[in-house]
């Protein structure tokens, strides 16, 4: 079953509720610039067949396209604004698992490039909304201040090599970054551009069965 109800701090967006809300965790997907909460939805199946979707349309428009939050230029954000709307999604999701009924915390982002951007904000600034994060294409949002402890969250980050918008080093400062703040950091990379492919994919839903894997071992003990 596929929904789009009204909650408070209202983000247009689909749930499709997982088939054993039991076992499986909730997916929280975030679409590129110019996406809407359609695009990520076949991701999310082939990542973790089953699980629970709570897939997001940004609410920034830029040139009509849906956005997270504004951006000055290419590769340059405007702060102010990714700080307010990375709260205001961190509170939604929150919301979002009372209305649905899914456990909050066993919430694990989806992002790609504007959306795995938002979704590092969030690792940053409102650690414990997310239990992991798959970044697909991300680049450093922001430097804090102070480092958030994020020990016990999973990240795994995917990148190309031959990305036009996302230069190397900034991917690496992220991740750099996350393993600063102690999460669990993996990354690969591939020969590809800024698209997702079938690479992407693979490797994603390698990582992802062996954490839930790991998780539900840790379970047991």
């Amino acid at each position: 079953m596929d929904t789009n109800k009204s909650l408070p701090q209202k983000f247009v967006h689909r749930f499709v509720p997982a088939e054993d809300a039991a076992q499986a965790p909730t997916l929280l997907l975030l679409h590129g610039t110019g996406g809407t909460e359609d695009d990520l939805l076949d991701l999310g199946k082939m990542l973790v067949p089953g699980a629970a979707l709570l897939s997001l349309r940004g609410k920034v428009l830029e040139n009509g396209m849906p956005r997270f939050f504004r951006r000055l230029a290419e590769g340059v954000f405007d702060l102010e604004d990714l700080r307010f709307r990375t709260h205001e999604l961190a509170d939604f999701v929150q919301t979002a698992s009372q209305f649905y009924h899914f456990d909050a915390a066993n919430v694990i982002a989806v992002g790609y490039s504007n959306g795995a951007n938002i979704a590092a904000s969030t690792l940053l600034l409102r650690p414990g909304v997310l239990a992991g994060a798959l970044l697909f294409h991300p680049m450093l949002p922001f430097i804090p201040e102070q480092l958030p402890d994020l020990q016990g969250t999973a990240v795994f980050i995917s990148a190309g090599r031959r990305d036009p918008i996302v230069p190397q080093p900034q991917t690496e400062k992220l991740a750099q970054l996350l393993q600063e703040a102690h999460a669990t950091v993996t990354t690969h990379w591939h020969e590809g551009g800024h698209s997702i492919n079938h690479e992407d994919v693979r490797q994603g839903r390698t990582w992802i069965k062996a954490r839930l894997k790991l998780a539900a071992q840790t379970d047991l003990i």
